[in-house]
């Protein structure tokens, strides 16, 4: 056979007048097939021009042809049959033309099924076994040798007819798929046949899968006769709706003096009433059977499952549908009653019974209020709330302080987050009327020092008025249990009258940085609240609005549109009566004040904010340059100003945010784009150093530290007061 094979494929034949084998597939000069010659292809063949160019292992990756076939099988020495028809599926890869059969598995057919022939190539049969199946042997209603075994393939899925017709296959019409003449009759004799015994089947799996995990809880409440003092126990019943058990748990109150158990009762099915007696073992099934033949046969019995259920035990158990608020269930002789339930177990009633009535059944006293915690009066020694500390708890503890107002309104940068006022003395005495006091109040801990200003030829020292510490308020009993009331920021405004340890101080004034703060945080401060005063001056001035808008044309003889502000001031308080602070008339005229502007000159503003830079060690530059490159989508060295005064602030810039500002709209154009290169370059104080300061007309600027004269306050020289008479009694017709 292999000598055939040899003979049949090859052949003898001269190539330069030297005998040598040739193939017989071994094509002529430039691959072209030689005259007569047919080549036989290794693979299957795909038409070109369609497609990708990709090779067939990449363009058919996990594409499957799937064929439905079935094959006859000889049955010797068997009488009921003679051969049996077994159906399998015919899979063949276009990726590497392998083929694999596979038979599905029948339930109790005794034979072993599955892979019956391995993936691989298969040749075709004899007399052509040297070539192997392509594409082009597969076809519906077509028969099929692998092996030996004849394969008749009756149909296929829709992807592989839709290839087929796109190979250009005719696809022959589906054959009919045969039944296995044994099976048949096997599946008759089954169908007449009726059980000799009935067959009960109690499902409970649907139940299990549908309720698993979700369990319906009731609080309860069980009145014991039997203890003795009759308290309620209190309980909680859970009912399991995988499989209708309940279980349930005592809530054992604190140093009641009960044991502590596991379960009140444990995880089973709750019978409706209690029995009077216990059954035995095996007596309440859920199938009954009947001795067919007694002790007869050799005495044993022979049984079977009784349909008609005879001397069964019936017995009921509770339900999901028996459990409701107010219902009383015997738990064996014990009565117990639902008193509540969680939300799910409402909302489980609501959508299966429609119940809306959930009102609770009151089963205990509410509790008793608590008893007012009464602290002893101060003693004296240290302060009030380091004494109130050793009260609270045996362990003593330092009071606690306010960490996170510590950190809020604690110095950074040029924020100091300290409320600065000018203050007198309210006194008859000559020598002290004009002696001048700094009252700073800081804000991180509600802290106030004084300070004196030294004046000249007056014999008194300047210096430190008042060490820096809290403040209580006058009026107040010094050995009580209630804590002190401490001076606050809202009780200081110009205008107040405060009394400092026996000491009355009149505030007259304030410095820029503390109206600014109280004008920013209105919301703390009602004396800085523009909107509060408009309302407060319209309710007192709206009846004598005609006459006051004639007082404030008198007080503008040249008609200019603006007034001084002694003459607001006078005319503010004559409306009012002397009802408006100091500080409030001083937040109106700073309101509708023509403020002077300032001239800054972009080298001084440049060496402040070096200087500042220098101080706080910044140098980061360069880094600084490169997220305003990177933020620069287009690349036009420009970014709008909010967006360069964001980056700034991402960097810690040490500076003030009015000095940022400046800065940013000097190099700025009128569009608000900022030349952030020149910007970055008038700030790095390492390659662009600016000299000392220069001298030009600027706003005087104040340090906080500087007490040699009084905090100065913004000038109003002129307020326009039409606009106020347009705000509080709308524009003049």
């Amino acid at each position: 056979m292999g000598k055939e094979k040899f003979h049949k494929s090859q052949h003898w034949g001269f190539c330069n007048n030297v005998a040598m084998l040739v193939a017989e597939d071994k094509p002529g000069i430039g691959g072209e097939p030689l005259p007569g010659q047919k080549l036989k292809p290794e693979y299957s063949v795909f038409p070109k021009g369609m497609g990708s160019d990709a090779p067939a292992w990449i363009a058919f990756d996990k594409q499957v042809l799937s064929f439905d076939a079935y094959f006859e099988e000889e049955v010797p020495d068997k009488n009921q049959e003679l051969y049996r028809i077994r159906h399998c599926k015919i899979y063949f890869y276009l990726e590497d033309d392998t083929i694999q059969v596979i038979e599905p598995q029948v339930k109790n057919s005794g034979i072993t099924q599955g892979t019956i022939v391995r993936r691989h190539r298969i040749p075709l049969p004899p007399p052509h076994e040297d070539q192997f199946y392509t594409i082009d042997h597969f076809n519906i209603n077509i028969e099929v040798i692998l092996y030996a075994r004849r394969y008749k393939i009756i149909d296929c899925d829709q992807f592989t007819k839709n290839f087929l017709r796109k190979m250009g296959v005719r696809l022959n019409p589906p054959a009919d798929r045969p039944d296995d003449p044994y099976t048949k009759e096997r599946q008759k004799i089954l169908e007449s046949m009726k059980p000799l015994r009935p067959y009960e089947r109690i499902d409970t799996l649907k139940q299990f899968l549908e309720h698993d995990g979700q369990v319906l809880r009731f609080f309860c409440v069980w009145d014991d006769p039997e203890s003795m003092f009759h308290d309620p126990r209190e309980l909680v019943l859970h009912y399991y709706l995988s499989d209708d058990t309940i279980d349930i748990k005592e809530i054992i109150p604190v140093n009641s003096g009960r044991d502590a158990v596991p379960l009140f009762l444990r995880r089973d099915k709750l019978p409706k009433y209690a029995p009077t007696g216990l059954y035995q073992p095996g007596t309440i099934t859920s199938r009954t059977v009947l001795n067919v033949f007694g002790k007869l046969v050799g005495n044993r019995g022979r049984y079977i499952l009784d349909n008609r259920k005879t001397g069964a035990v019936h017995q009921e158990f509770y339900r999901d549908s028996d459990l409701k608020i107010g219902a009383v269930i015997n738990v064996w002789g014990r009565k117990i009653i639902l008193c509540d339930c969680d939300e799910f177990t409402k909302e489980y009633y609501r959508t299966k019974y429609g119940i809306e009535d959930f009102t609770p059944v009151a089963y205990k006293a509410p509790p008793p209020p608590k008893p007012e915690k009464t602290f002893p009066p101060y003693t004296g020694f240290g302060s009030e709330e380091d004494s109130l500390c050793s009260c609270m708890s045996l362990l003593l503890k330092p009071p606690q302080k306010d960490f996170k107002k510590f950190m809020e309104k604690d110095r950074s940068g040029m924020e100091s987050n300290i409320l600065r006022f000018l203050a007198k003395l309210v006194t008859d005495s000559p020598i002290d009327k004009d002696r001048k006091f700094i009252i700073s109040y800081f804000l991180s801990d509600d802290t106030i020092s004084i300070f004196e200003q030294v004046q000249q030829n007056t014999g008194i020292l300047g210096g430190k008025f008042l060490e820096r510490g809290r403040i209580k308020k006058p009026g107040q009993e010094l050995f009580k249990s209630e804590p002190s009331e401490y001076f606050k920021a809202q009780d200081l405004f110009v205008g107040a009258r405060v009394c400092f340890h026996g000491h009355n101080f009149l505030l007259v004034d304030a410095d820029e940085y503390t109206f600014n703060y109280m004008e920013k945080h209105a919301n703390e401060f009602s004396m800085a609240d523009i909107g509060i005063i408009l309302k407060k001056l319209k309710d007192t001035a709206e009846p004598r609005s005609r006459e006051i808008r004639q007082v404030f044309a008198a007080a503008d003889p040249e008609r200019s549109k603006v007034i001084e502000y002694e003459p607001f001031r006078n005319l503010i308080a004559s409306i009012t009566d002397g009802a408006f602070s100091e500080h409030e008339i001083i937040t109106l005229g700073r309101y509708y004040s023509v403020r002077e502007e300032y001239e800054m000159d972009l080298h001084f503003l440049l060496a402040v904010a070096q200087e500042q830079l220098k101080k706080n060690s910044f140098e980061n530059f360069e880094q600084l340059s490169a997220v305003f490159l990177y933020n620069d989508r287009e690349k036009c060295g420009a970014l709008p100003h909010e967006m360069c005064r964001t980056i700034c602030k991402s960097f810690k810039l040490p500076l003030a945010d009015d000095d940022l500002q400046a800065l940013l709209t000097m190099f700025g154009d009128d569009h608000k784009q900022v030349e952030y290169k020149k910007f970055v370059d008038g700030l790095n104080w390492r390659e662009n150093q600016i000299p000392a300061f220069q001298t030009i007309k600027v706003k005087p600027v104040y340090l906080e530290d500087d007490l040699s004269g009084q905090p100065p306050s913004l000038p109003v020289k002129g307020i326009k007061y039409l606009p106020l008479l347009d705000d509080l009694f709308g524009k003049e017709e």
